[in-house]
Formats: C-alpha cells, structure tokens, sequence
C-alpha cells in the first residue's frame, strides 16, 4: 500500500497562514558570484572551484559583517567568462557593483567588498532562489517565478540562486540593491510586485522584511507601514533599536514624525522548518504589541 506523501514546508506554511512579516536573514554585504556547476546542498563546499577560490571567498564572508554568498546562474545561457556581482544593503547607501571574469580563479586576492568589487551597476537585481538540492519548494516555486519574472522585465537583471532563507516560504525573491526579501511569490503576484517595485514602492502582500534590519525591527516596520499606508521603499527611516528583557523598542521616523514600537518575541504554529525537517517545530515570531 502506498503511503501518504509528507507535504512541502511551503505548503504546510501556507495552509496555517503563518506570516511572512519579519522573515527577512539581517544581511549588509553580499557576494552573487555566478557558477553553472552543480549546487550541493552546501554550494560552496560542494562546488568544483579551486580551494583556493573556496578558501578567499570563505575568508571575504568570514571577515565582513553580516555577510553572505550566493551563487547565481541563468540555465540554458551558453557565454563566455564569470559574472561577480557585490551588494551593499544597508539601509543608507545601498548598491551593485559588478566585476567581469575570465574565470573563478581571478577572485584570488581581490577585495571584493573594497577597491576591487567593480562599478556600480544602476539597474535593479532580481535574485530567485531556485536552490533544490537544499530544498524540493526551492526549486518547485522558484523555478517557475525566475521564468515569470524574465518574461516581464530586462532577462539580464534577473538570477536564479542559491539559499536565501526561510524555504517554506518559496518562492523566494530577493531585490537589490535595497535587499528586500518577498515570499510565497505567486505567478499572479509578479505583475503587482514589479509594478510596486520599479515605482519606488513594496508589495506588501508578499513582503517579508527589508535585510538591512533585523527581524524585530522588520516587525516594526511593517507595522508602521500597515497602519500608515507608507508603501513607499525610502517613506521611513529607522530612529533606533533597543533591546530589553522582555522585547525591543523601536523607533522609525516618518514624514517628520517619530513613531515607537514594542515588539515582542513569542512561539508560532508548528511547522516543518524545511522539507528535510523530520519534526514540526515552533519558529520565533517577532509580534508589535
């Protein structure tokens, strides 16, 4: 007899209406290195890149700030050399920069969030985590959102890439320079989100936190654009962050005002963190109070 099918963490994620709010890894420096090898499970390790690349680029992560590396590719694009995009998404002074290879193992020795990271790049970055070998709803949402959104706007600012966080809410989309993380990511959501987007403003449907904060903050932020109707990616700026024994204390300015938030940390539904995960397991919600 057969037996009943485990469902996707995305599925099981959405059925509960676990919110996407506050979701969003804290993250100033990024690395989008393009590699059409086999991504692994832990792409780096995994990868065929010489260990002296492997090692230079473990030691630029290691050494940044709130740093991560993704490998980005486009499947079925035959062209010559390597793309190596760095990010900067801090909340002031966000953007690309862009360096062309001839191959991986120029990387060696560049200071790739210094004198070495490239020109600066005016267009937007659309990152799609397609990664299924870390994850099955990776590939089964995020494949069909990197078609979608080619089919919408400039191919060359779209990437399909490796773990951005937070599996069961695939599709996953990350915008740069600004970092903004959106999730369950639908077909029907494309047009709205881009729309959004390229007028200077964020979808909120889909909306899971600005990387630039952390998560109690995005709390905070999307509280205060729920309730303002401040949709606008630059209508506020974080005043401050305080954290306490019970929560946090945060504050945005907006329109010239100053507005406060108490946020909260408190246990959410069970959920299956990933497809891989065995048991249901309670994640940390950020709640303003």
């Amino acid at each position: 007899m057969a037996t009943a099918r485990k469902p996707l963490c995305a599925e099981v994620s959405a059925s509960l209406g676990e919110p996407l709010g506050a979701t969003a890894s804290r993250i100033d420096h990024w690395i989008l290195l393009e590699y059409r090898g086999l991504w692994s499970p832990d792409p780096l390790r995994g990868s065929m890149l010489d260990p002296a690349v492997k090692a230079h680029l473990a030691d630029l992560v290691s050494h940044a700030p709130k740093a991560r590396l993704l490998f980005i590719r486009r499947p079925r694009q035959e062209r010559h050399g390597v793309v190596c995009f760095t990010a900067t998404t801090r909340e002031s002074g966000a953007q690309i920069y862009r360096r062309d290879l001839e191959v991986h193992e120029e990387l060696v020795g560049l200071d790739l969030f210094g004198a070495d990271r490239g020109e600066a790049v005016d267009g937007p970055l659309f990152a799609v985590c397609t990664h299924g070998k870390r994850d099955r709803c990776c590939a089964r949402y995020g494949r069909p959102l990197y078609d979608a959104l080619r089919d919408q706007v400039d191919p060359d600012w779209v990437w399909q890439c490796t773990h951005v966080g937070g599996d069961r809410f695939a599709g996953n989309l990350v915008c740069f320079p600004e970092g903004l993380y959106f999730g369950r990511v639908g077909l029907g959501d494309v047009l709205p989100l881009l729309d959004h987007y390229l007028g200077g403003s964020i979808y909120l449907d889909c909306y899971r936190g600005r990387c630039a904060y952390s998560m109690a903050v995005q709390a905070a932020e999307r509280a205060l654009r729920e309730r303002a109707g401040l949709i606008g990616i630059d209508d506020l700026r974080l005043a401050g962050s305080e954290r306490d024994d019970d929560g946090w204390t945060v504050a945005f300015e907006a329109g010239g005002e100053l507005h406060e938030f108490r946020v909260v940390a408190v246990e959410g539904e069970p959920v299956y963190m990933t497809c891989d995960s065995d048991e249901l397991k309670r994640p940390i919600r950020y709640v303003v109070q």
